[in-house]
């Protein structure tokens, strides 16, 4: 059988290279959480205090969500090179982060009961020790948000390599693979490192609320304002959580299609000068990387010059799109029953096709 060398025509699936300074953040936050909970766990069992008890059993919550973010980054970076993941594996810090938010919910839901609960059956409150334990995992917090920060705008490049090949029978086709190198900054968050900080912020939030109620109960007796603030803050985490389950969920989804780098596919290959009578007619788009996309693209053209690999060269000028498949139907000509495209709907599925007068 006849061998040739291929390479030129190959490439590798790893279309996000990752966060090196966030997986060890994460994983560095983790222990510290955990080593604040183990702390606190054991001083309320020792000094008998239900408040640091309280406060050990909710940071072990966190502590729990932040390791499976950082379990996510370690599964993305083992299974990188694995080839069963068609599109590599950077939806695994996305899986991290979307079930971060779920138990950043059922956090929030907790906070609600057990504050329910203290308002129908008040309890004693020792505040000056409260006020303490509050004000030591206000300190913890802000340390691991600031350890988490760092991680927030490092910046990596991608590199990518390219390939393409075209073929034809009956009605002309073909079919075209992109994969190319480019680096910037990112527009995108951190997704997965979103979630940790998320929980670091809101233990924060709920370490002030918490400080303000236990301050207010001592000094004027408001008693009451101890669960208050406990409800005010698992509304805040709540709003917290569902904004980071939709963002994940899009992703996860494939919920791309209204983004403008579809708009940008289009108009490159549909208005470029030396496009024709060019439409296309079918087009999916997807993330595979924090600002890396992918798609594929359906053409119909009456122009029997164009090739997969000048519609690359248009895409070429959008930096985002990592790879493509390209398909070119090569319409033919006279009768000019090639179509036009209505403006894509806001729901991003491919525009109905109207056909245009033919040409004699």
């Amino acid at each position: 059988m006849h061998t040739e060398n291929l390479s030129a025509w190959t490439h590798d699936h790893v279309f996000d290279t990752g966060n090196a300074l966030a997986e060890r953040s994460t994983r560095v936050v983790m222990w510290i959480t955990a080593a604040a909970m183990v702390i606190e766990i054991t001083a309320g069992w020792w000094f008998n205090s239900m408040a640091l008890l309280a406060d050990g059993w909710h940071m072990s919550s966190h502590a729990f969500a932040i390791g499976v973010s950082a379990l996510a980054y370690a599964a993305a970076r083992r299974y990188a090179q694995d080839r069963r993941f068609a599109f590599g594996t950077w939806k695994i810090e996305i899986l991290g982060g979307f079930a971060s938010a779920i138990f950043l919910l059922g956090v929030a839901a907790m906070m609600v009961v057990g504050s329910i609960e203290r308002i129908v059956s008040p309890q004693a409150i020792q505040y000056r020790e409260a006020i303490a334990v509050a004000i030591l995992g206000l300190a913890v917090n802000l340390v691991c948000a600031l350890i988490l920060g760092r991680a927030h705008h490092h910046g990596h490049d991608h590199h990518h390599h390219g390939h393409g090949h075209g073929h034809g029978h009956g009605h002309s086709h073909g079919h075209g693979h992109e994969h190319r190198g480019h680096a910037h900054d990112h527009p995108h968050h951190d997704l997965n490192l979103k979630s940790a900080y998320l929980h670091v912020i809101a233990d924060a939030a709920t370490s002030v609320l918490a400080i303000v109620a236990l301050v207010g109960g001592w000094i004027y007796g408001w008693s009451w304002l101890d669960p208050v603030m406990g409800i005010v803050g698992a509304v805040l985490v709540a709003v917290w959580a569902k904004g980071l389950l939709v963002e994940t969920g899009r992703v996860l989804l494939d919920r791309e299609m209204d983004h403008p780098v579809v708009a940008e596919i289009r108009e490159a290959v549909e208005s470029a000068p030396e496009a024709g009578e060019t439409r296309i007619t079918d087009l999916h788009v997807w993330r595979v990387g924090k600002a890396a996309y992918s798609c594929a693209v359906a053409v119909v053209t009456s122009d029997a010059a164009l090739t997969p690999d000048a519609v690359r060269a248009r895409l070429a000028e959008h930096e985002e799109i990592v790879h493509s498949t390209i398909e070119i139907h090569h319409h033919g000509g006279s009768r000019g029953a090639l179509v036009e495209a209505a403006p894509c709907g806001g729901d991003g599925a491919p525009a109905r096709l109207a056909p245009m007068p033919g040409r004699d």
